[in-house]
């Protein structure tokens, strides 16, 4: 099986649109809060990521359109 089933479905479930994403500076990356810290931090993440843990942030979505 060479198809994607959630190829479409991810597109709005991105980190940045998440409200356990927390941006780190003006950059593509951020850390994800969704779990306790490890040793190392946060977990490291790019907004364009996504996981089964999403849980939409309404402030963060764009009405104009992406």
């Amino acid at each position: 099986m060479t198809d994607d089933n959630w190829e479409h479905r991810s597109t709005h479930m991105r980190c940045k649109t998440c409200m356990w994403f927390v941006p780190k500076g003006a950059c593509a990356l951020g850390r994800c809060r969704r779990r306790a810290p490890t040793l190392n931090g946060w977990p490291a993440v790019f907004d364009a990521d996504w996981c089964g843990d999403h849980k939409i942030d309404e402030a963060k979505i764009s009405t104009h359109g992406e």
